[in-house]
């Protein structure tokens, strides 16, 4: 429990999580995950498909912030953890 919250103070790493999407938007988000993953089209698409879902682990909050705006701007809801 010690390390979880040293972890809560200086938190510098965060998780980009998928937790919703418009269904008309799908495909484009599927194109957008592919984009900043190293994901084949059938990996992102049961990633989108099986959300609530981190999409990108251990990254910085500025990568996160812009990674999410994009998403967000192709129908996606996320969350940064």
């Amino acid at each position: 429990e010690a390390a979880e919250e040293e972890a809560k103070e200086e938190k510098t790493a965060f998780d980009l999580k998928l937790t919703g999407f418009d269904a008309k938007a799908k495909i484009k988000i599927i194109k957008e995950v592919r984009g900043m993953t190293s994901l084949g089209l059938k990996e992102a698409k049961e990633l989108v498909e099986g959300a609530p879902k981190v999409i990108k682990s251990d990254i910085k909050m500025e990568e996160a912030e812009e990674l999410k705006k994009k998403l967000e701007e192709v129908g996606a809801t996320v969350e940064i953890v």
